[in-house]
C-alpha cells in the first residue's frame, strides 16, 4: 500500500496529537505500509506502539495485535478510544475477561469493518472459534508485541507464543511486525526463526536511556531504606518490584502503614481488583504500585520517577525492561535494585527438579544478573554491552559505580587458593563448604569428610566465610569455576581456571563488598574507625555525629556499671539509628535496628532521656517520617516454634514438622529472639552439648565478644566448636543477658 508523506504526518497530528516522529518510527511505518515484515527492537519509552497503531489506521482491514497481558490490552484500547471521535469501536481486545455479550459486540464490530485494531492474547488466538472468526475478517497485518516471549532465552517465555506462526498460516499469511524492548542477539535470532521472518527488515534503536540513574544497594535493612527513599521523593510516582505475590502484599501493607499511598498488583488478585489498583496508579490516586512482573508491560504512564527492585530480577532482560518503565517522558528516573547473594541462592533452589536444559538457561541468565550486581564497572556500559551495543564513554556520570567508584584490590592470590583447594579435593562441594574450609571453620560435615585435616584448612583464616563465598562467586562470574548442572550447586574448575592457576594475573575485586562482614574490630579505636568507614560507604548517613558520640559514652559508662560488654546494651547500628531518628520514648526506641521490646525496656530509659534533652537543647526537628512502623507478624511458623519450644520439643522434630532444615529453623529462632521474645532452650542445649563447651561459649559472648556476630565467634573460638553450638549458646546468652 502506497501512502504519501503528507497523509502519514496528518494522521500523526490529527489522530495521535504528535508533531514529529521519534527515532525510526517513520521508517518502520513506511516499511509496514509497503507490505514488508519487520523486527523492531526499541527500548521502553521509544514509541513502539505507534509503529503498528498508525499503519493500522491507514490500511484497509483490521490489524491483529498479539499481546501477553490483559492489563496492556485494556490500557492501549482505552488510549486509542480516547483519540477516537466516534462511538468507541475503533479498537477492541479479545480475551478471557470478556462476557459473552461483550464478545458478541466485538465480533459484530470486527465483521462490520469498524475495528482497525484488535488486541488478542496468544491463548485466545489458539481457540478454534476465534481462528474461525478471524478467517472471516479482512486483516491488514499481524503485530507480535513483547516478542521476546517467544524465546526460551527471553525473560517472559510463553509457550503459546511459539504457536503464533502456525496460527497465522491457518488464518491467512500477511505482513508480520515483531516488537520488543529487550532482546539479546540470541533472543532476536530465536524470534525471527520462530516467526518465519528471517528476511524481515530489522530496526534497532539504542538501548541507552541517558535520563535513567542505575544503582545497586546491598540488601541490608531494606524496608527502612526503601521507605526513607520514597518519603524523600514525595508525590512522585514509583513502582516496587518483588518476585513473589506474598512479598508484594507484605510490602504494599508496610508502605501503607508508613503513610505511603500504595497498592499491590499481581496475578493472584481478581481481575476487578487488579484493574482498580492499576487505574488508581495511572490516575495518581496512589503514588506507588508494588508488583510482580505482571505489572507494567505496555502501561503508558510517562512520569514514573523511580523503579525499586526489592528482589533482584531473574535476568538482565527483566531488569532492563522493568527499569525502563521509569522516566518514559525523558525526564529523571531512578532505578535502584537491592541485592543479596542469598536471593540468588533461593532462585537457584527453585530451579532444582526442572529439566536440565531449563536449569542451564536459567543458570546463565542468573549469572549475568550477579555479574551486573557485583561489578564495579559502569552499569550503563554493562547493560548496553549485554544487548550488543557499545557505550563509548568511560564514565556515564549516572550510575552508582561512576558517581561513587568503589575501592578495589588485587585478589589473584585468593582466587588461586580457591582453585588449588577445589583441585585438591577428590569430590566436589558447594560454595559454602569450600568457604568454611578456607576460613578454618569446622562443622559436622567438615569433620565427617575430615576436611579439617587438609593442608589448606584455615589457609585463609584471616578472612571470614562470607569473604571466601564472594571470592568463589567471583570465580564463577569470571568463568574460572562452574556449577555442575546435574548435581546442582557443586563447584568445579574450568579450563580457564586451570590456565589461571598456571599463569595467574591481576584480578581486581570490589573491596567494600568483599570485605563486608569479614571480621570485627579488635578494640574501641578500631570500632570507631569501622563505624566511620561504614558511614562513609553509606554516603555519610550515620546521622548526628555529636549525639552519636554522646550515646557511645553513655553506653560505655553503663556497660562498666553493669559489668557487660557495650554491644550487649545496644550495637552500633542501633546507636546510629538513634542519632538519625532521635527516639524520645521507649516505643520509638523499638523502631531502631536490633532493639526489641526487652532490650528497650531493660536498657533504654537513660538513652531516650539523653536524646530528649539533646533534642530540646539543640532545638532539633525530629525526622518522624523515617520511623518505620512494622506490620504485626502473623507468621504461623513463629507461633508454632515458640509454642513447641515452650513444650520442650526437640529442634529436629520442630524442623521436620514445618519442612525446614536446621539452618532455616535456627534463622527463624534467631529472628524471633531479635524482636525481644525470650526463648528457653536449656532443655535442648543440656541434652545435646557438653556443659563445659556451653560455659566457654557463653563466657566468650559475655567477656570477650565485641558484637553478637556468629562469624566473629567462630573465628575467635576456633575449630573446636561447632557452628550450631555457637548459635544456640548465643541465643541462650541473648535471652538471659542481652535482651
Amino acid at each position: 500500500m502506497t501512502v504519501d508523506s503528507a497523509t502519514i504526518h496528518k494522521t500523526l497530528k490529527d489522530f495521535f496529537g504528535y508533531d514529529t516522529f521519534k527515532g525510526d518510527q517513520e521508517r518502520i511505518i513506511r516499511h509496514l505500509l509497503g507490505g514488508g515484515d519487520a523486527f523492531v527492537l526499541m527500548p521502553t519509552g521509544g514509541g513502539k506502539s505507534l509503529c503498528y497503531q498508525l499503519p493500522a489506521m491507514l490500511m484497509e482491514g483490521t490489524a491483529i495485535v498479539i499481546s501477553p497481558l490483559i492489563a496492556l490490552m485494556k490500557n492501549q484500547v482505552d488510549l486509542l478510544r480516547g483519540f477516537e471521535a466516534g462511538e468507541g469501536s475503533i479498537a477492541h481486545f479479545l480475551n478471557s475477561s470478556l462476557s459473552k455479550v461483550q464478545i458478541d459486540a466485538v465480533r459484530a464490530d470486527l465483521l462490520s469493518g469498524k475495528t482497525k485494531i484488535l488486541y488478542v492474547a496468544p491463548e485466545s488466538l489458539t481457540k478454534e472459534e476465534n481462528v474461525s472468526l478471524l478467517r472471516d475478517v479482512k486483516i491488514s497485518f499481524y503485530a507480535v508485541d513483547e516478542a521476546h516471549c517467544i524465546s526460551e532465552w527471553g525473560h517472559d517465555f510463553r509457550p503459546e507464543y511459539r504457536r503464533i506462526r502456525v496460527l497465522v498460516d491457518e488464518i491467512g499469511r500477511l505482513p508480520i511486525i515483531a516488537l520488543t524492548a529487550t532482546a539479546t542477539p540470541k533472543v532476536q535470532s530465536d524470534i525471527l526463526k520462530n516467526l518465519g521472518i528471517q528476511n524481515a527488515a530489522v530496526f534497532k534503536s539504542s538501548f541507552n536511556r541517558p535520563n535513567l540513574y542505575y544503582e545497586v544497594r546491598d540488601k541490608q535493612d531494606v524496608d527502612k531504606d526503601m521507605i526513607k527513599y520514597i518519603k524523600q521523593n514525595p508525590g512522585k510516582s514509583g513502582i516496587v518490584y518483588c518476585l513473589s505475590r506474598k512479598k508484594v502484599e507484605e510490602i504494599a501493607q508496610l508502605l501503607c502503614i508508613n503513610g505511603i499511598k500504595a497498592r499491590p498488583y499481581h496475578a493472584g488478585l481478581d481481575a476487578k481488583t487488579r484493574a482498580e489498583n492499576q487505574d488508581a496508579f495511572l490516575t495518581e490516586e496512589i503514588n506507588v504500585i508494588v508488583a510482580t512482573i505482571a505489572f507494567g508491560m505496555g502501561i503508558d504512564k510517562p512520569d514514573v520517577r523511580f523503579v525499586l527492585h526489592y528482589d533482584i530480577p531473574k535476568s538482565i532482560e527483566s531488569y532492563y525492561q522493568e527499569t525502563g518503565r521509569s522516566g518514559r517522558d525523558g525526564k529523571e528516573g531512578s532505578c535502584i535494585a537491592y541485592y543479596s547473594y542469598k536471593d540468588i541462592q533461593k532462585l537457584e533452589k527453585f530451579m532444582q527438579g526442572k529439566p536440565v536444559s531449563e536449569q542451564e538457561i536459567n543458570r546463565q541468565l542468573l549469572g549475568e544478573v550477579v555479574a551486573y550486581a557485583e561489578s564495579n564497572q559502569c552499569r550503563r556500559k554493562l547493560l548496553l554491552n549485554y544487548f550488543g551495543e557499545d557505550y563509548p564513554e568511560d564514565n556515564c556520570c549516572s550510575c552508582d559505580n561512576c558517581v561513587n567508584p568503589k575501592p578495589t584490590f588485587d585478589g589473584w592470590r585468593e582466587m588461586r587458593l580457591v582453585i588449588e583447594l577445589i583441585e585438591m579435593l577428590p569430590e566436589h562441594f558447594k560454595i559454602e563448604h569450600l568457604a568454611l574450609i578456607l576460613s578454618g571453620t569446622s562443622n559436622a560435615m567438615i569433620k565427617s569428610y575430615k576436611h579439617d585435616t587438609l593442608p589448606l584448612f584455615g589457609a585463609g583464616k584471616n578472612h571470614s566465610e562470607k569473604f571466601w563465598c564472594t571470592v568463589i562467586h567471583q570465580g564463577l562470574i569470571r568463568h574460572f569455576l562452574e556449577k555442575e548442572i546435574e548435581s546442582y550447586g557443586l563447584i568445579d574448575v574450568t579450563p580457564e581456571g586451570r590456565e589461571f592457576l598456571k599463569h595467574p594475573h591481576e584480578l581486581m575485586m570490589v573491596e567494600d563488598r568483599i570485605f563486608a562482614g569479614s571480621g570485627g574490630p579488635d578494640d574501641d579505636e578500631d570500632e570507631e574507625s569501622a563505624a566511620a568507614t561504614a558511614a562513609a560507604m553509606k554516603g555519610g548517613s550515620a546521622g548526628d555525629p555529636m549525639l552519636l558520640a554522646m550515646l557511645k559514652d553513655l553506653r560505655r559508662d553503663m556497660a562498666r556499671k553493669l559489668g557487660l560488654q557495650p554491644w550487649i546494651l545496644f550495637g552500633d547500628p542501633a546507636l546510629e539509628d538513634m542519632s538519625i531518628l532521635y527516639p524520645i520514648t521507649i516505643e520509638e526506641l523499638r523502631g531502631c535496628q536490633g532493639v526489641g521490646e526487652g532490650k528497650a525496656r531493660k536498657f533504654g530509659a537513660e538513652f531516650v532521656d539523653l536524646i530528649h534533652k539533646y533534642v530540646e537543647e539543640n532545638e532539633i526537628i525530629r525526622p518522624d517520617d523515617f520511623v518505620v512502623k512494622s506490620v504485626p507478624s502473623k507468621s504461623a511458623n513463629k507461633i508454632f516454634i515458640i509454642q513447641s519450644i515452650d513444650k520442650g520439643m526437640s529442634l529436629e522434630d520442630i524442623a521436620d514438622a514445618k519442612g525446614l532444615d536446621m539452618d532455616e529453623l535456627m534463622t527463624e529462632i534467631e529472628a524471633i529472639v531479635s524482636t525481644g521474645t525470650k526463648l528457653n532452650l536449656d532443655y535442648y542445649i543440656e541434652a545435646n552439648f557438653d556443659e563445659d563447651i556451653v560455659e566457654e561459649i557463653y563466657e566468650y559472648f559475655k567477656e570477650e565478644a565485641s558484637s553478637d556476630s556468629v562469624s566473629e565467634a567462630i573465628q575467635a573460638l576456633g575449630s573446636d566448636y561447632d557452628e550450631m553450638e555457637i548459635r544456640l549458646v548465643r541465643i541462650k546468652f541473648l535471652c538471659e543477658i542481652a535482651s
